[in-house]
């Protein structure tokens, strides 16, 4: 976990200000300033529509009794694409598109479950394992081990 923190705090926003510099150094300061602002306000708008899309899509499946899962993930990435949008840089900027378009958010979507079906299973594996092993090992229950309790009034 310390290394995903590593890399979210100090490597990416490196990346950014090494990329802010150099196309700043191609196209300009404040033509890179405007990019920057740009694509906050773009990916805002993004997101808002975005977001109403998944809110009729959530109330759609209520009003059917469906739980709305999908959607739920929809509006999770959305949330992150529009936070990514609004943090100044291009390779933020990029991710957060990538997260806003439908296309690509459902390729995500399947990443994201395919990972978690993998992750249950190995965990199902060795938690299952490791209750057999402490079956093995736990002595039976005889009336021996039972005590009776004291209850005193207080």
């Amino acid at each position: 976990m310390l290394g995903y923190l590593i890399i979210l705090f100090t490597i990416i926003p490196a990346i950014e200000l090494a990329l802010l510099i150099h196309v700043g150094g191609y196209i300009g300061a404040g033509n890179t300033i405007m990019i920057i602002i740009f694509t906050g306000i773009l990916g805002a708008h993004l997101a808002r529509l975005q977001g109403i899309l998944v809110i009729q899509n959530i109330q759609q499946s209520l009003e059917k009794g469906q739980i709305p899962t999908d959607a739920m993930m929809d509006g999770l990435l959305i949330f992150i694409g529009g936070i990514l949008l609004l943090t100044p840089g291009f390779l933020t900027d990029s991710l957060g598109f990538f997260l806003l378009i439908p296309l690509s958010r459902r390729l995500c979507k399947f990443l994201i479950h395919d990972y978690l079906a993998r992750h249950s299973m190995s965990s199902q594996s060795t938690a299952s394992g490791s209750y057999r092993q402490a079956a093995r090992t736990r002595r039976p229950h005889t009336t021996r081990d039972i005590e009776d309790a004291d209850f005193h009034e207080l």
